[in-house]
């Protein structure tokens, strides 16, 4: 929890980010995925000053619970000083404790931000999903909690001006944002008309330009002019620029070449023949992809 203090911006824990999105599709499947196109409402988790505490926040909790389809989980929320935001005692269940840092109450409107988060470890928890190390498993479960329809309100917590600033999660601004548009274009969801804080919109719409880009990458179709240009002399040394997202190998066929290159929706890789106009299909999650090989 950044409070008060410098918080970072643009897209350092990208790679990271887009292998929690493949994660996600390969452990849930294309059709749990689906299941959570209707993100979590405003109006559920809304927490007034006026709201009791530690009911509220057991309501809150409750929401999120029924959001994440845990109905058997059970939340007990309390709230103590510490240094980070909150934290989940990942027990066998079906009673999870979670703390909340003491900060929250009295910014109560961002309670249903941290427990998002927290209640997204026990989702993952019990799906048996984690990355190695600390750092690399918080930006899964930012990214789970985003691309499943409760991130918006980590986004909608950072606050930033000239004497103060806030941010929740692991992820940068910009990087919440990505993957909120990653989310609003496979599931035509609008997440910005929800944000009460501008610098969230604004991190939405720099988020949504960079998850446009990975739209727009040779060899799909959708790639610009430099971009076709420069895939098509690579094609013809048979080696990619470095930092090229594709690559191209033999497809054992007499100076025959196939390319791979990241699905944009599901960064899973995908292999095609080299051949002019390919439309390739997904199998992760199933989107359907114009090429020109």
């Amino acid at each position: 929890m950044a409070n008060d203090g410098p918080v970072q911006h643009g897209y350092p824990h990208l790679e990271t980010v887009r292998a929690s999105i493949t994660a996600l599709y390969k452990r849930l499947s294309y059709d749990t995925v689906q299941a959570f196109a209707t993100s979590v409402a405003p109006v559920d988790v809304t927490f007034c000053d006026t709201d009791d505490l530690y009911l509220g926040a057991q309501r809150v909790a409750r929401e999120l619970v029924r959001h994440y389809r845990l109905p058997d989980a059970r939340l007990i929320v309390s709230f103590r000083e510490m240094k980070h935001a909150a934290n989940v005692e990942l027990a066998a269940g079906p009673e999870y404790f979670v703390e909340l840092n003491d900060r929250f109450r009295t910014h109560r409107r961002d309670i249903g931000a941290a427990l998002a988060h927290e209640i997204m470890h026990v989702y993952l928890h019990r799906l048996d999903l984690s990355f190695p190390g600390t750092r690399e498993n918080e930006i899964l479960t930012d990214t789970a909690t985003t691309y499943l329809g409760a991130g918006w309100l980590l986004l909608d917590a950072y606050r930033e001006d000239g004497a103060s600033s806030q941010k929740l999660g692991y992820l940068t601004p910009e990087e919440f944002g990505y993957v909120l548009a990653k989310r609003s274009l496979v599931f035509g969801e609008d997440p910005s008309v929800w944000f009460t804080s501008p610098q969230a919109y604004t991190a939405y719409v720099k988020g949504m330009a960079r998850a446009r880009e990975d739209e727009q990458q040779p060899p799909l179709t959708a790639a610009g002019w430099a971009g076709r240009r420069r895939y098509a002399r690579d094609r013809r040394a048979h080696a990619p620029h470095p930092g090229a997202p594709y690559a191209f190998t033999p497809d054992g066929s007499a100076g025959g070449l196939r390319v791979s290159f990241p699905c944009p929706t599901c960064h899973q890789r995908i292999r095609v023949p080299v051949r002019g106009r390919v439309r390739a299909r997904c199998g992760l999650c199933r989107t359907v992809l114009e090429c020109d090989t």
